[in-house]
């Protein structure tokens, strides 16, 4: 080999040195869980005078954390498969004359899922913000219709960040602020919308509202922040019904990239305050991210909230279907 050819190979390994230097995660003996997950979508029999059905189901993709494996979809009705143009989360799309469902029918959908711990190991380099930020990291300095960033949320974001110039000081005071301050309390009306001025006021609900406060403080800092939704997995029984979502947040410092955080966890569990900022358990599947989704093709409907159940719209009008999620591990 000449030896220039040499000096270029020396070079390159040493960048790639630097790079697993610099990373940041936990190493490959990292806790996992394989499973395979269901989802069922329940479609009624629909009116004789209506015309035309129309349903989006979310569907799981692989990331560094999770690997989607053997999708398959079940369902009597031809389907399509689209992502949203904003956050490109990917879904099951049918359009249906009514006429057809004339008897309860479902759509099916299974997968294999290998989960990984996602941990990041933040005493590793100081944190920085990021001083030119690109089109996707901007959009999670932005508002979303429940979560506004000014009046209340802006008022204590500054109050809890007073003093503090370095953001991960900033993301572990909104977040041990969100847990002091918050409960987890699904009792009466008004929580799960994820409506971060309603979260401040009563002071509690689910993990919606847990972190919608947080990532509305934490986009008022400065610092992008997004939510996250999928399904937890109880991590003391090895198949069963999941009974309904659960959702977390992500924020972004460098040179981390995507920090990930789960306050309402941590609240439950009081002893993992520390791990629940900075790392998420392999108990769960991530489905979504992102609020206020407008799918393709568009609904008629106001953009989705979040999006985690099926969405339906029968004759442009929503309409409930109904869900059923389970799993098993598979060793």
């Amino acid at each position: 080999m000449k030896r220039h050819k040499v000096f270029a190979l020396i070079l390159a390994c040493i960048a790639l040195a630097g790079i697993a230097a610099l990373s940041v995660y936990s190493d490959a003996n990292a806790p996992l869980r394989n499973f395979e997950f269901t989802y069922i979508a329940r479609i009624p029999a629909l009116p004789a005078d209506a015309k035309t059905s129309r349903i989006w189901i979310p569907l799981p993709q692989s990331d560094p954390y999770q690997t989607i494996a053997d999708l398959k979809i079940e369902t009597p009705f031809t389907y399509t498969k689209y992502r949203d143009p904003e956050y490109g989360n990917e879904y099951v799309y049918l359009q249906v004359q009514a006429a057809k469902i004339t008897e309860p029918s479902e759509v099916r959908v299974s997968f294999q899922v290998t989960r990984h711990e996602d941990r990041v190991m933040l005493d590793t380099h100081k944190a920085t913000t990021q001083p030119e930020l690109s089109p996707e990291l901007r959009r999670f300095l932005q508002p979303d219709r429940r979560v506004r960033l000014d009046g209340v949320i802006a008022d204590l974001s500054a109050q809890e960040t007073k003093g503090l110039e370095d953001p991960l000081a900033k993301a572990r005071a909104i977040y041990n602020y969100v847990i002091a301050t918050m409960r987890y309390d699904k009792s009466g009306t008004g929580w799960g919308n994820g409506d971060a001025i309603w979260a401040c006021t009563a002071k509690r609900g689910n993990c919606t509202d847990f972190h919608s406060l947080f990532i509305g403080m934490m986009r008022a800092a400065g610092i992008p922040a997004r939510f996250e939704i999928g399904f937890p997995l109880p991590s003391d029984q090895h198949d069963g019904a999941v009974p309904g979502y659960h959702c977390w947040a992500e924020f972004y410092v460098q040179p981390y990239g995507w920090v990930p955080v789960d306050a309402s966890e941590a609240w439950k569990h009081p002893d993992k305050k520390d791990y629940f900022f900075g790392a998420l358990d392999d108990n769960r599947l991530q489905v979504t991210v992102g609020r206020d989704i407008r799918l393709n093709p568009p609904q008629q409907g106001d953009p989705l909230n979040y999006f985690v159940y099926p969405y339906a719209e029968l004759d442009g009008k929503p309409i409930a279907l109904e869900s059923r999620f389970s799993f098993q591990d598979r060793n």
